[in-house]
């Protein structure tokens, strides 16, 4: 494994721990980033994404959380990867219903290289039915 290969693999590690941290998570990304979520909903921009996350964490999808396997990992440029991965959904929302949300997505992010480490650029959630 190459060291960009660990940091990548770190920086999707350090992602899904900080999926309840909005001080954390934004900044794994990109000012200008792309999120497309399960749901369908994008949005454009580190400020975007931080006041939507900010919103979701004070609703009942604050007991929604996800866990992320890579599947595959590839370099588009030196300074640009692709990594496919396989989002699992786990919705403990008290009320949730069996079909409120998929259970599993695939996601894939791209991300840019940040001096020495990486950034998300674009998280897209594509759901599994």
């Amino acid at each position: 494994m190459t060291s960009d290969e660990k940091l990548i693999r770190d920086l999707v590690a350090r992602s899904q721990d900080a999926q309840l941290d909005p001080a954390v998570l934004p900044a794994l990304h990109t000012d200008d980033l792309v999120i497309v979520n399960v749901a369908g909903r994008r949005l454009f921009g580190r400020d975007s994404f931080a006041s939507a996350m900010a919103s979701a964490l004070s609703s009942p999808l604050k007991d929604v959380r996800t866990t992320l396997e890579i599947d595959d990992l590839r370099f588009a440029t030196p300074d640009v990867a692709i990594v496919s991965l396989t989002k699992t959904i786990h919705d403990e929302r008290p009320d949730a219903g069996p079909a409120d949300l998929p259970s599993t997505g695939a996601m894939t992010y791209v991300l840019t290289r940040a001096g020495d480490d990486w950034r998300i650029a674009l998280a897209q959630t594509t759901p599994i039915h």
